[in-house]
Order: structure tokens, then sequence, then C-alpha cells
């Protein structure tokens, strides 16, 4: 096993050790307080358009077969530091990001292209939050109230509210290649030249709505899978009798 010291030096110089990770580097961990717990906050100014988190190859995906083999315990964790994406999978970061708090006056949003972004200037001292609406709980509940109409996150959020989001990310979008983005390493070549051309008006951005995750579907989607399987099954079964 390769010793610290040794992944240091392979890679490619970058020191590698807790403080580090796939979140925006001006971020820390913070104890905010009894009620909220961990959050992470920002440890200098991020201004708007500043991409805050990317999904990395470390972060892990599970498929819903997956979790419930794990046993209770394990599942009750995932649930509190997990989020689904579209596919339906729960998805598990590897670094400080699981501590991102919900908040209905969030500063960070999600985008359809597995990165976010600061939708307005952040100062330093100040905790990075998402709205969980667009996080596909998997059930109702209600976070500490902020004196907002909202007052409860629902499954389906991102399909009541996605113009309204699609709106402020339209907006904060041509900022993204103005300001400094210690993250864009994180992201494929193309995916940075399609930022790009969003950002100058030369292609659609792609709306927060795609992140959704129908539970419904899915489950239709399934049992279609398996009476094809069975379908197939039996059409092969019929044709090797007759043989």
């Amino acid at each position: 096993m390769a010793s610290p010291a040794g992944l240091r030096k392979w890679a490619n110089g970058v020191t590698w050790n807790r403080t580090k990770n796939m979140m925006h580097p001006h971020t820390e961990l913070r104890f905010m307080s009894e009620a909220i717990g961990h959050g992470v906050v920002a440890t200098r100014d991020i201004p708007a358009g500043t991409i805050t988190w990317v999904q990395d190859k470390l972060d892990r995906e599970f498929e819903p077969t997956q979790i419930e083999l794990l046993g209770e315990r394990y599942i009750n964790h995932l649930g509190t530091y997990c989020f689904r994406n579209q596919f339906g999978r729960w998805v598990l970061c590897w670094d400080h990001a699981r501590f991102v708090n919900h908040s209905f006056k969030s500063n960070c949003m999600t985008t359809a292209y597995n990165f976010e972004i600061a939708i307005r200037d952040i100062k330093a001292g100040e905790e990075l939050t998402d709205d969980y609406g667009y996080l596909n709980v998997s059930e109702s509940f209600h976070p500490i109230d902020e004196g907002c109409e909202r007052k409860v996150v629902h499954p389906d959020d991102l399909v009541r509210f996605y113009p309204d989001w699609d709106n402020v990310l339209r907006a904060t979008w041509p900022q993204i290649p103005g300001v400094d983005q210690p993250l864009r390493p994180l992201l494929e070549a193309g995916l940075w030249r399609r930022i790009e051309r969003i950002a100058h008006g030369k292609e659609q951005m792609a709306s927060i709505l795609r992140c959704f995750f129908n539970p419904d579907e899915a489950e239709a989607v399934m049992i279609e899978g398996k009476e094809n399987a069975i379908d197939g099954s039996v059409a092969g079964l019929r044709e090797w009798n007759h043989r």
C-alpha cells in the first residue's frame, strides 16, 4: 500500500489531505448550532456564478436495491447524507458537500450538468446552502422556519418550482465564465465549452427539471421490463417446445 507521502507525490505535487475536497476550496466544515448541526461555510468571498460543487469520481452512487441490503443503520445514515439523482440512485458525497444544509433562501443551486453554482454573492463566514426541493427527497419534511411562504419540502418540488429555478440559473449563468473557477479542472473539456456557449447565448440551458426523479415512472418502467422479460421467456419456451 502506498504511503500518504507517496500518494501526495503521486498526485502531481498536489497536497492531498482532509482539508482538500471537491467543493469550492474556500469553504470549510463548521459546527453551526445544536438545532442545525454542522454546515459548510465560506472562508472567503465567493462571487455569483462560481461553481461551488462538482460531482466527481469519488462520490459513490447506490442503487435502491443496494441500500435495501445494507440494513437499517446504514439506511438511516444514507438517508441523512445522500441526495437522489434523476436516475433514482442515492449519491453519497465523499467530501464535506454532504453537510450542506437546506434553505428556502439558498445561495447555491444545482444544474442539469452535475455541478452547482453560487446564485448570488456569498460573503466570507456565510453558510453555503441548497434548497432540498431539487434533491429528490423521498418524503416531505418541515425544515426550520425561515419566515418564507414555503414551509415544507416535498418530493415533487422540482415539478412545482422548476420555472422559477430555471430563471434564477439563466440570470446567473452569464457570470460563470467571468469569475475564478477553482473547480473547472474537474469538468470535462466539452462541458466547459458548453457552459460558455450557454453563457454567450449560443445554446439553450438545460432545465433543472432534468434532475427530477419520478419514482412512479421508474416503477412502471421496472414492471414493464419484467413483463417484457417474462413475455420473452414464454415466447422462447414456446419456440423451444415446437422444435
